[in-house]
């Protein structure tokens, strides 16, 4: 079994027209995130996990923001070339779990969603989300009056840490010595 973490940071963007991309969700009403793609930093930290697990390098090797080709690509599809990637290297997933750090907006309202979406590009895996809301006080520990729960203004950068298993199919052999575990699932 292999694990990989990803982290993904992006600055709030100044363009109001940006869309927030979150776990492939697109969150009304919030300032987007300035990047080459749609900047889903969710998204980003789960595919950096899962190259990191597979030893294929990060999100940046395979796709880098010089590379005109994946300007304004969605997240959706770097998830859909990664899981070929990881795939191709004879691995299987087996299990995801998100964390997104963030100032605002709130996201619970969201988390289910994220879950499904990023469920249904990487296979049966029940990719969990959760968020961590820092409220009022912000990412840096201290009362800030420009950012409140809820209210308007700029909000300190989303940071997502993923965490993910795999198992190379030639190392998956049970702890009793019995035949090869299934990759997918328990």
């Amino acid at each position: 079994m292999r694990i990989g973490q990803g982290i993904d940071v992006h600055r709030v963007s100044d363009d109001a027209a940006r869309a927030l991309v979150l776990g492939l969700v697109t969150i009304p009403d919030a300032a987007g995130l300035d990047g080459h793609s749609d900047a889903d930093v969710a998204t980003h930290a789960l595919c950096d996990a899962l190259l990191g697990a597979a030893n294929l390098g990060d999100l940046g090797r395979h796709f880098p923001d010089t590379d005109e080709a994946t300007a304004g690509v969605s997240s959706r599809e770097l998830l859909e070339r990664t899981v070929v990637l990881v795939l191709a290297a004879g691995f299987r997933i087996s299990s995801a779990d998100l964390t997104i750090i963030a100032e605002r907006p709130r996201l619970a309202p969201f988390m289910k969603e994220m879950s499904e979406e990023l469920t249904r590009v990487v296979g049966t895996v029940v990719v969990e989300t959760s968020s961590g809301d820092l409220g009022p006080h912000g990412l840096q520990g201290r009362r800030r009056p420009d950012v409140q729960v809820g209210g308007t203004g700029r909000a300190a950068p989303r940071c997502p840490s993923r965490r993910v298993d795999e198992e190379n199919e030639s190392h998956g052999r049970r702890k009793d010595g019995g035949p090869e575990a299934p990759l997918l699932g328990p």
